[in-house]
C-alpha cells in the first residue's frame, strides 16, 4: 500500500493534547519524522511549549523524544544553543553517526563548547564544571571516529581537547602506527597553541615512538630536541652506534637532521654526553686543536695547505681510531657530525663546484652605477657577496681593485665585510684568509677594516665560533674604538649564537654601558644573539637600561636584543610583550613588535595576530606600524598561503609604511615559495610612488622568486635589470633592484631561503637572522645577516664512511624546467626602431635632373636604360651575396662560440658557415622534443619545487636508510656492500687568503672550477683570456 503523503502537521500536533501517552507517542514519533518539512508549523507557540513541557515532565516516558523534536525546531530557527541543551536531553536518541545537516551542525557546535570549557579550564588553576552529557557525545564521537578508522580527526579532537589519553589511545588504536604517530607529531608542532602543552605531547609520542617494533629514532630525537633533552638523545645515538651498521647510518642521518635545526648549543651537549658515554674516541678528538694552531697562526703558507691535506689527515687517524675501540670510527664520524665540520665541508664543496653565478651580472652593475653615488656602491658589494655566499670565489673583487678601493668609512666596513659572507662556513681557513684586515698587535690599521673584519669572522663562523670566541673577545677588549667594538660585538654574538656565554655576556654588558651609540648599539644586538630563546632574566637589566640611556641606536639595538631572547617563548613572552607595546617610547613599541613576531614565529596565533593588526592601524610612529605589518610575517611563517591573504588590505594602505611592511611581511612569510598570490600582491608595488616601497616590493619578490624555474623569473629579472640601468630611477629604488638581483643568484644559484629544515621544523639561526636583515633600514651592514638564512638546494647522498659514491636518481620533469638561467651576454640589442630618412624636395629635384642628364649621356654613346638596369641589378645582388656570406659567417661564428668546439679562427671559413646554415635549418626545422625526464648525478642541485619529482630508481645500489626525502644530506644503504665503489671525486674550495690582495692574473681559477663533471684540473689555456666583456 503507497504511503500517504502529509500535507501538515497539524494533526499530530492535535495529538499531543491527548490524554492517552501512546497517542502522545505516536504524535512525537511523526513529527520527529517530518519535523524538517514541516518546523515553522511545529515553532508555533502552544505546539513548542507542550513539546518542551514533555520533555520537563519527569514522569513522561518519552521525554528524550520530545528533547530531539524540539533540538530539531530550535535548529531550524537558528537557536543553536538551544537546539545543542535539547540533543543533550535527547540522550541516546541524537544519533550521532546519521549523515544529515542538523546532526553535523550540533556536534560542531557541541565540540566548540567543549573545547572552550577544556581551554578554559587549562587556562585557569580552577576546575570547571563540564557537562556529563556533553563528554558522553564527545566519547561517543571518538568511538565513531575508531569505527569508521577516522584516526585523523580523533587525534585532532584530542589536541584540541587536550585529552593526553585519548591521543593515547587513537594512536594505540590505529592500525598503522608509525603513520598516526607522525601525523600527530606534525600536527602538534603546527597547530597546538600552548608551549607547555606541547612540550606535554612530545613526551608521550616519544613513549609511543619508543613502543614500537621500528621506532622512528629521527623524529624521537627531533621530540627530545625541543624538549632540550640532551642526555637521552646522547644514550640514543650510543645505541645506534653500537649496534648494526644501518642502526650507524641511522645516528648519522639523525645527526645531520639535528644540525639543520642549527640549535648548536644543544649539539654541543649531545657532544659531551656522548664523552662520557664513550670515552674511546677522545685521542682522535684532540686533533683538530693542531689544526687551530695552524690556523691562529701567521704562517699563512701552512694554512694555506691544511684543506689539501685534510684527507690525508682524517686517513692517517683512522687505524689509531679503531685501536682505541670496535666502533670509535663511527664516534669519530658522529662527533664530526654533531659539531658542524663534515656537513659544513660538504655544503663548502658543493657550492664551490657548482658555482653558477654570472660575473658579466655585476659588471653590467657596476657599469650603471655612478661612481659618486655610495648607496648603490655598497648595494653592488652586497650582491656581489650575496650572489657568491659560500663559493669562496671572490674574482669579482679581485677585478676591480681600484672600484673597491672608492669605499670609504662605514663603506669599507660593509665591503670588508662581505669577504666573510663569501667565505661564509670555511672554518679552517677563516682567521687566515681575514688576517690582513684584523686587529695587530702594534699595528695602526684603519678602524674600519678591522671592525668589518671582525664581523666577517663572525658570519663565516656563524653558529659555530668555538673555535674564534676566544680571538674575538681578545680583540674586543684590547680596542677603545667604537667602530672596531661595533664589528667585535656582531661577530661575538654571531660566533656564540644561542650560547648564553656569561663571561661574553659580562664583556658585552661592559660595552653597552659605555654609552656609546655605535658600539652599544651591536652590544644590544649581540646580547639577543648570545641568549637567543633562553628568555632569561637579564633581559630585565637591558630593559632598565633602555630607559636609562638617551641614545636611540642602543635603545633600538636592545629593542632588538630582546626580540632575539624571547625567540619562541610564546605565553613565556607575554609580560615583556605587555612591557614594550605599552611603552611611550616608540623605539621600544617598535621592539615589541618584533618580541610578538619572534615569540609567536610560525605558530599562525590569533591573539598575536589580532596585536598586531591593532598596532598596525591605530599606533601614531610609522615606525611601529611598518614593524607591526612587517612581523606578521614571521608569525604566519606556518602557513605562508594565509599570508597574502592577511595583508592584501595593508598593502593598499594609505601609508607608505605600512605598504612597505606588507610586502616584506609577504617576502618573509613566502621566501622561496614562488607561490602566485605572493607575486600578484606584490606586483602593484613595484611601481608605487614612494622609493622605499618599490625597494621593498623588489627585494621581496625576489625573496618569493628564488630557485624558481626561469619561466617565472624571467620577466621579473628584466624589470630589475632596467631599474639598475635606469639613471633616473630613484637611489632607493635602484639600491632595491641590485640587492634584488644579488637576491636572485644567491649562492652561485644554488641556495634559497630555508627556514625550515628539511625535516619540516624552523631553522632558528634563519629566522633571527631574517629578522636582523630587516634592520638594514636603519644600518646596512646589518643587510649581511640575510646570508645567514641562506640553504643550499642540494642532494648530497653519503654512504657509511660518509664518502658520496657515484650515483643517479631521476627527475621525473623536463631538464630545461630546473635548469639554470642562461648567462648574460654583453652584446647591446638596440631595440629602437629605425626611423625612415627624410628626403629634401630639393635633393629629389637634383636627383631626377641628374637621371635625365644620364639618360641623355647614354643615349649619346649609344647605350640603353635597360643595360644601366641590368648592371644595378648585377650590382645589387652581388652586395646583398656579401651581406649575407658575412651574416652567415656571424651566426656560424656564434653558434661556434657558444658550443665551444671550433677554433676560433675558423669562424669566417666556408666550412663554419656551411655549419652554421646546416644547424639554422634544423633548428627551423622539426625542434627535437624534450624528454620527459632526467638523471642527476650526486651530487645534484634539487631546488625545493623540484623534490616531489625526484626519485631513486628501482633496482638501485644505494637506497636511502629513511625513505620519503629526496633533498638535504642523504645517508645511503648499499645492496651490494661486498663490490667495490666508485666514488665522487670532489674539488676543495680554494685554500688561502683570498682577499683583495691576492693577483688579479688568478680570478679566473675559481670559475673553471665550478663546473662539476670535470675530474680533472683544468688546462692552462684558458688562464690567457680575460672573462666575458673584459
Amino acid at each position: 500500500m503507497a504511503a500517504v503523503a502529509v500535507s501538515s502537521a497539524s494533526g499530530l500536533l492535535s495529538l499531543l493534547d491527548e490524554d492517552d501517552e501512546s497517542l502522545k507517542l505516536y504524535a512525537l514519533q511523526s513529527l520527529n519524522k517530518i519535523v524538517h518539512e514541516f518546523w515553522f508549523q511545529i515553532a508555533s507557540q502552544q505546539a513548542i511549549a507542550s513539546v518542551e513541557a514533555f520533555y520537563e515532565d519527569e514522569d513522561f516516558s518519552h521525554r528524550e523524544l520530545a528533547a530531539l523534536v524540539a533540538s530539531k525546531v530550535f535548529y531550524h530557527l537558528g537557536e543553536l544553543d538551544q537546539a545543542l541543551t535539547y540533543a543533550l536531553g535527547a540522550g541516546s536518541l541524537f544519533d550521532i553517526t546519521e549523515p544529515t545537516e542538523y546532526v553535523q551542525t550540533i556536534l560542531s557546535r557541541c565540540v566548540d563548547l567543549y573545547l572552550e570549557q577544556r581551554h578554559q579550564e587549562a587556562a585557569s588553576s580552577d576546575k570547571v564544571d563540564i557537562d556529563g552529557r556533553l563528554i558522553a557525545i564527545v566519547e561517543r564521537m571518538f568511538e565513531r571516529c575508531f569505527t569508521d578508522g577516522q584516526f585523523e580527526q580523533a587525534v585532532g579532537i584530542a589536541l584540541e581537547a587536550r585529552r593526553l589519553d585519548k591521543l593515547e589511545q587513537t594512536i594505540k588504536s590505529s592500525p598503522d602506527m608509525v603513520k598516526i604517530l607522525t601525523y600527530s607529531l606534525q600536527v602538534c608542532q603546527t597547530l597546538v597553541i600552548s608551549r607547555e602543552f606541547r612540550q606535554q605531547v612530545l613526551r608521550l609520542l616519544i613513549k609511543l615512538y619508543e613502543s614500537v617494533l621500528d621506532p622512528d629514532w629521527v623524529n624521537i630525537c627531533q621530540c627530545l630536541m625541543f624538549l632540550d633533552d640532551s642526555q637521552e638523545v646522547a644514550k640514543i645515538l650510543h645505541n645506534l652506534i653500537e649496534g648494526t651498521e644501518d642502526n650507524a647510518l641511522l645516528a648519522y642521518q639523525v645527526c645531520f637532521d639535528l644540525f639543520e635545526n642549527e640549535m648548536q648549543s644543544f649539539l654541543l651537549k649531545v657532544g659531551d654526553h656522548l664523552d662520557t658515554l664513550s670515552p674511546q674516541p677522545a685521542a682522535p678528538a684532540q686533533q683538530p686543536a693542531e689544526g687551530e694552531q695552524a690556523s691562529g697562526g701567521d704562517n699563512m703558507e701552512t694554512d694555506a695547505a691544511d684543506p689539501a691535506q685534510a684527507p690525508e689527515t682524517d686517513s692517517q687517524a683512522q687505524p689509531a681510531a679503531q685501536l682505541a675501540g670496535p666502533h670509535a670510527q663511527r664516534y669519530q664520524r658522529l662527533r664530526g657530525i654533531l659539531m658542524g665540520s663534515t656537513p659544513i665541508q660538504l655544503y663548502l664543496e658543493f657550492l664551490y663546484t657548482h658555482n653558477h653565478a654570472d660575473l658579466q651580472i655585476l659588471r653590467n652593475m657596476k657599469g650603471a652605477v655612478e661612481a659618486r653615488n655610495s648607496v648603490c656602491h655598497s648595494a653592488v658589494i652586497f650582491a656581489n657577496a650575496t650572489m657568491h655566499s659560500g663559493t669562496t670565489v671572490d674574482a669579482f673583487l679581485r677585478e676591480n681593485l681600484d672600484w673597491l678601493s672608492r669605499a670609504t668609512n662605514w663603506a669599507k666596513f660593509s665591503a670588508t665585510a662581505g669577504l666573510g659572507v663569501i667565505h661564509r662556513g670555511h672554518l679552517s681557513q677563516g682567521k687566515a684568509l681575514m688576517a690582513p684586515y684584523l686587529p695587530r698587535d702594534g699595528g695602526s690599521g684603519s678602524p674600519y677594516s678591522e671592525g668589518g673584519a671582525l664581523y666577517a669572522l663572525g658570519l663565516i663562523h656563524a653558529n659555530h665560533g668555538q673555535d674564534i670566541r676566544d680571538f674575538l673577545l681578545e680583540s674586543l677588549r684590547g680596542t677603545q674604538n667604537e667602530v672596531t667594538q661595533h664589528g667585535a660585538c656582531l661577530g661575538l654574538g654571531l660566533a656564540g649564537l644561542g650560547s648564553g656565554d656569561d663571561e661574553v655576556f659580562e664583556d658585552l654588558k661592559n660595552v653597552l654601558y659605555l654609552d656609546s651609540a655605535v658600539a652599544g648599539e651591536a652590544a644590544g644586538l649581540a646580547l639577543g644573539l648570545l641568549h637567543v630563546g633562553t628568555a632569561t632574566e637579564k633581559a630585565g637589566e637591558m630593559l632598565a637600561y633602555a630607559h636609562d640611556t638617551q641614545h636611540e641606536k642602543i635603545i633600538r639595538g636592545i629593542a632588538m636584543g630582546l626580540a632575539l631572547i624571547m625567540y619562541g617563548r610564546e605565553e613565556e613572552a607575554e609580560t615583556l610583550i605587555e612591557q614594550t607595546t605599552r611603552d611611550q617610547d616608540p623605539i621600544l613599541r617598535y621592539g615589541g613588535m618584533f618580541v610578538i613576531g619572534m615569540a609567536y614565529r610560525g605558530t599562525a596565533n590569533n591573539a598575536a595576530i589580532q596585536k598586531l593588526l591593532h598596532f598596525a592601524v591605530s599606533d601614531v610612529a610609522d615606525d611601529v606600524r611598518r614593524a607591526a605589518v612587517l612581523c606578521l610575517g614571521f608569525v604566519l611563517l606556518g602557513v605562508p598561503e594565509q599570508c597574502p591573504r592577511i595583508v592584501s588590505l595593508l598593502s593598499q594602505s594609505y601609508n607608505p609604511h605600512v605598504r612597505y611592511g606588507a610586502a616584506m611581511a609577504v617576502g618573509i612569510c613566502c621566501s622561496g615559495t614562488g607561490m602566485q598570490d605572493a607575486v600578484d600582491l606584490l606586483h602593484p608595488l613595484l611601481t608605487d610612488t614612494v622609493d622605499y616601497v618599490k625597494q621593498g616590493a623588489l627585494i621581496a619578490t625576489a625573496l618569493v622568486l628564488m630557485q624558481q624555474p626561469e619561466s617565472k623569473v624571467s620577466a621579473f629579472r628584466k624589470l630589475v635589470d632596467g631599474k639598475i640601468g635606469d639613471k633616473h630611477e630613484e637611489v632607493m629604488s635602484r639600491m632595491g633592484a641590485i640587492m634584488a638581483a644579488g637576491i636572485l643568484d644567491a649562492g652561485g644559484r644554488n641556495v634559497t631561503v630555508g627556514l625550515r629544515s628539511h625535516s619540516g621544523y624552523f631553522r632558528r639561526t634563519s629566522v633571527v637572522a631574517l629578522a636582523i636583515f630587516s634592520q638594514y633600514w636603519y644600518w646596512y651592514p646589518l643587510s649581511y645577516f640575510l646570508t645567514l638564512t641562506l640553504q643550499p638546494t642540494a642532494l648530497l647522498g653519503l654512504n657509511a664512511e660518509l664518502q658520496m659514491p657515484k650515483l643517479q636518481v631521476t627527475s621525473n620533469c623536463a631538464p630545461s624546467m630546473f635548469a639554470y638561467p642562461p648567462p648574460v651576454t654583453t652584446e647591446t640589442k638596440d631595440t629602437g626602431a629605425k626611423l625612415p630618412t627624410a628626403v629634401l624636395s630639393t635633393t629629389a629635384k637634383a636627383k631626377d635632373k641628374a637621371k635625365k642628364k644620364e639618360a641623355e649621356k647614354a643615349v649619346k654613346e649609344g647605350r640603353t636604360t635597360a643595360d644601366d638596369a641590368q648592371e644595378g641589378t648585377d650590382k645589387a645582388e652581388g652586395m646583398q651575396v656579401d651581406g649575407s656570406d658575412k651574416a652567415e659567417a656571424k651566426t656560424g661564428g656564434a653558434d661556434v662560440e657558444k658550443d665551444s668546439t671550433a677554433d676560433g679562427g675558423k669562424e669566417g671559413s666556408e666550412e663554419g658557415n656551411a655549419e652554421g646554415q646546416a644547424e639554422g635549418q634544423k633548428a627551423k626545422g622539426a625542434k627535437e622534443p624534450e624528454p620527459s625526464s632526467h638523471s642527476l648525478d650526486n651530487p645534484a642541485r634539487v631546488v625545493p619545487a623540484q623534490e616531489k619529482l625526484v626519485k631513486f630508481p628501482e633496482g638501485s645500489r644505494y637506497m636511502p636508510i629513511r625513505s620519503g626525502r629526496t633533498a638535504g644530506i642523504l645517508l645511503l644503504k648499499d645492496s651490494t656492500p661486498g663490490e667495490e665503489a666508485e666514488m665522487v671525486s670532489q674539488g676543495n674550495p680554494s685554500a688561502g687568503p683570498q682577499g683583495a690582495q691576492a693577483a688579479p692574473e688568478a680570478a679566473a681559477q675559481p670559475q673553471t672550477n665550478q663546473q662539476p663533471e670535470e675530474d680533472e684540473p683544468p688546462q692552462p689555456e684558458p688562464f690567457e683570456f680575460a672573462p666575458g666583456g673584459m
